[in-house]
This record gives C-alpha cells, sequence and structure tokens, in this order.
C-alpha cells in the first residue's frame, strides 16, 4: 500500500534485530520507519527500536509509525511513536501526513 501511495519501501524482513533498524535508518537519513507487530508477545521489540533509535541520535530525524493487530493508539502514545495506524490504507494517509 505504502508504495502504492507513492513511497519508496525498503523490506528489511521479519524478526529484524534492533540494531538492523538503527543502520538502516542511518543510511535513510529523514526516513519513516514503519513497525508491524502481529502478537502481544513481539509488541516490546517496537519500545526497544525507539529506544535504540534515541541511543543513535537519528530518532529526531526519523518519523515512526507502528500497526498490526494488538496494536493500539495508547501503545503508540506508550512507547513514543509517531503515529498509528490500524489499517495499511490509513497508514498511507499516516505516511502522508507524517512527511507533512
Amino acid at each position: 500500500m505504502l508504495e502504492g501511495g507513492g513511497f519508496q519501501v525498503v523490506d528489511l524482513g521479519v524478526d529484524v534485530p534492533t540494531e538492523k533498524f538503527v543502520e538502516a535508518v542511518k543510511e535513510r537519513k529523514g526516513c519513516i520507519l514503519a513497525l508491524s507487530a502481529l502478537l502481544t508477545t513481539t509488541m516490546t521489540m517496537m519500545k526497544n527500536v525507539i529506544e535504540a533509535l534515541n541511543e543513535a541520535g537519528v530518532r529526531e530525524s526519523t518519523k515512526v509509525m507502528i500497526g498490526g493487530a494488538p496494536i493500539t493508539q495508547q501503545f503508540a502514545d506508550e512507547i513514543g511513536a509517531d503515529g498509528y495506524s490500524d489499517n495499511a490504507s490509513a497508514a498511507v494517509a499516516l505516511a502522508r501526513r507524517l512527511v507533512g
């Protein structure tokens, strides 16, 4: 959906270590990082990724949007994500708002 919306998408895959997200963001300054979780057990990793972006000094230049079956707006707010979407179509609109 994001590609169809005009965004260039780099898919890092599944079960991606936190360090790989940080490396990808450093290579693509000023990007949007979209994270998805299908299980509640993987939701905690989203917070870890945001913390790692802060520690690496790239959080200010990176917008983070999250989604997935167990994700809520409340959770997005709690972990410091820039946005949340409950479906792929709304995610495109969210990405457009984030890039302003």
